[in-house]
């Protein structure tokens, strides 16, 4: 039957732009000289609501499209279009069906996801750009706003483990144990479940940092790779780590995988927040 003035019932259990926009498309395919309209009807996961909106679609004669994730809402909709002799385009079931079909796995029939992935990277972003911005003790007020402080001295893996985890959508701070700098007071103001210390074998430390030195055109005679200042960086970062009372992770022949995973464990056992990645 053709209408005048064409009504297009964008209806979704989530935002309701992919519907929307699909049809702002598709109309987009028409030299249109009558008037069109394009009603979104976001967030449909309440059947009463649902059926109301379907009763206006009928009094409007409206061309429905949808994108719902719930079998039994999709089935609402088309049990009611064939019987009330609405025309209704599913613009999700067929793709999901063809994508469960070549992978054999099931859709998670989850509405919404897709924010949630937008909202996990923009975590990881972030994350990210905490760990830039409080790493190395560059800003101790970064310790008071960190879901977990990393502690040790140089040579520890405190910013490539703060990079690692930031991924994992944690903001993580890190803090130099240096014997010749006072440690920032806000490490003593926040709760110690979110310190973790981190410390290396005194031979592993020599070879680090000795391999850093050349790789910066420095003797390898410096002091910072000297094996008594190292034991001495070792025995104040101790005394240090103690004074806190935080667990303590020796990360020598540790991959940062490993020891991120320790980290993990810790968090977790200390009931510290962790962002769960949405898998897809």
């Amino acid at each position: 039957m053709l209408v005048k003035n064409l009504i297009i019932y964008a209806v979704s259990d989530s935002v309701g732009e992919t519907a929307q926009q699909v049809a702002k498309a598709c109309m987009s395919q028409f030299y249109v000289n009558e008037t069109y309209e394009i009603k979104r009807f976001p967030y449909m996961i309440n059947k009463g609501v649902l059926l109301e909106t379907l009763e206006n679609a009928k009094a409007e004669n409206a061309l429905i499209v949808y994108t719902l994730v719930d079998e039994e809402l999709c089935s609402i909709v088309e049990r009611y279009c064939e019987r009330e002799g609405l025309s209704c385009i599913d613009l999700m079931t067929d793709i999901l069906r063809e994508i469960s079909k070549r992978t054999g796995r099931k859709p998670k029939r989850e509405a919404g996801i897709i924010r949630k992935l937008d909202e996990s990277y923009f975590k990881r972003v972030e994350a990210i750009e905490f760990a830039v911005k409080y790493d190395d003790g560059k800003d101790p007020r970064g310790i008071l706003q960190a879901d977990i402080i990393l502690v040790g001295i140089s040579r520890t893996s405190k910013t490539p483990l703060s990079m690692y985890l930031a991924n994992k959508n944690i903001k993580v701070a890190n803090v130099p144990l240096v014997p010749e700098i006072p440690i920032p007071k806000e490490v003593f103001e926040i709760d110690t479940k979110k310190i973790i210390g981190l410390t290396n074998s005194p031979e592993k430390l020599n070879e680090i940092r000795t391999q850093r030195l050349k790789a910066l055109g420095l003797s390898s005679k410096a002091n910072y790779a000297n094996l008594e200042r190292i034991l001495q960086e070792l025995d104040y970062s101790e005394e240090i780590m103690k004074r806190i009372g935080c667990p303590v992770i020796n990360v020598s022949n540790k991959a940062i995988e490993e020891t991120a995973g320790i980290i993990l464990d810790i968090m977790k056992e200390n009931g510290l927040k962790i962002y769960k990645e949405i898998e897809i």
